[in-house]
């Protein structure tokens, strides 16, 4: 038997890969012969680093960068045997970073994400993935720009300040000073939000508030990026606002795309292509997959479907496992997933359900407890 196990993080208790080792050990008890597969399944956000660096047998390199308010930190990202770099925007401009009380879009930078880049620029990498999910940022992406070199200048040729701020001092862009090793770079962006960078589905309208702006803030903000867009049209002529993604981690999506030609693509989709999932899926006996949560939105593109969907292309039998499932998730079994199962088996506090010691004993012993019944049912 083969057995390809996928599954992404039980955040805040198991990573990727520690959960496919728990399915993997119950997998064992019952087929000892079983070979299984384990692949690191991410979407973009937190965990994507750790996942393909541990999976594709990467390495972790760790540099000085900028915070959200300009304060010096240490942040890390990977490097992939290809010399890929993979990059989290929130490991150095993430919402994480930040104390509720310190939580301010006019004044949260990007700076720290550019310096990453930066820092993978000088030791040679030429392509990239970038998770931009989890940012405490509203600032269009500029200061990511300006440590790469980017002149985002005010009326008195100066760079412009930190955050949403910047962008109204913004009087003229240039790319003088841009590291000439940029225009080698190729940049894939793992990112599943949509929204346009400006108006009511806009990042100001939508994620600004968990970041900690007010009403009048998010008006500011949006005819402040409604500005910053049409001075980015002069500097490249298929700019726009509207673009799918455009909003992501607060006008990053935009900054990336339009000033780095970078392409938003489905972080799980990239991900899955990254590690060469559907290549293990096709010869698989059984496909397992899962999350922390398997709920409605679960069938919305997360990654236990698009595991699914690739499963189904072959006619592969695909099971799930949950730390919960909620209501509507039949939604899941309509889309591929045969049939999931949560994990916990007695009551308890979620405290002690996400206790890594027991969640990945419970993972273990029910993918044993479903295997035994596939091999009762086999015989």
């Amino acid at each position: 038997m083969k057995v390809v196990i996928a599954i992404d993080s039980f955040k805040g208790s198991l990573s990727s890969l520690e959960a496919g080792r728990a399915a993997a050990e119950g997998i064992h008890r019952v087929f000892p012969n079983a070979e299984t597969i384990i692949r690191p399944v991410a979407d973009g956000g937190e965990g994507t680093v750790d996942a393909l660096v541990a999976g594709l047998n990467g390495q972790l390199r760790e540099t000085e960068v900028t915070d959200p308010l300009g304060r010096k930190i240490t942040a890390k990202y990977g490097i992939l045997p290809d010399n890929m770099a993979v990059i989290e925007m929130a490991a150095a401009s993430g919402l994480t970073l930040l104390s509720e009380s310190e939580r301010d879009p006019m004044h949260t930078t990007t700076y720290g994400t550019g310096e990453l880049i930066l820092n993978a620029i000088h030791y040679g990498c030429r392509d990239y993935i970038i998770g931009i999910g989890g940012s405490a940022t509203n600032d269009g992406g500029i200061g990511c720009l300006q440590a790469l070199g980017f002149g985002m200048l005010d009326k008195n040729g100066q760079q412009v300040g930190y955050g949403a701020k910047g962008l109204s001092q913004l009087a003229e862009i240039n790319d003088t000073n841009v590291v000439p090793e940029l225009k080698e770079c190729r940049f894939h962006i793992a990112c599943d939000v949509t929204n346009p960078l400006c108006g009511e589905n806009g990042c100001s309208a939508v994620f600004a508030p968990q970041k900690g702006a007010d009403a009048e803030m998010i008006r500011i903000m949006d005819k402040y990026l409604g500005n910053y867009a049409e001075m980015t049209k002069r500097y490249n002529q298929a700019a726009s606002p509207d673009t799918a993604g455009a909003g992501a981690a607060g006008g990053l999506g935009f900054a990336l795309m339009y000033y780095l030609n970078a392409t938003l693509e489905s972080g799980v989709q990239l991900i899955m292509r990254e590690t060469k999932l559907e290549e293990s899926i096709k010869n698989a006996d059984i496909v397992i997959t899962g999350e922390g949560c398997l709920d409605s939105q679960s069938a919305m593109g997360k990654a236990p479907v698009g595991i699914a969907t690739i499963a189904k292309k072959y006619g592969k039998p695909v099971i799930a496992f949950s730390g919960a499932v909620k209501d509507s998730t039949e939604f899941c079994n309509q889309l591929g997933i045969d049939a999931f199962f949560p994990i916990l088996r007695r009551v308890s506090t979620l405290e002690q359900a996400m206790d890594k010691s027991n969640a990945y004993n419970n993972l273990a012993d029910t993918a044993e407890q479903v295997l035994r019944t596939i091999k009762t049912f086999s015989k």
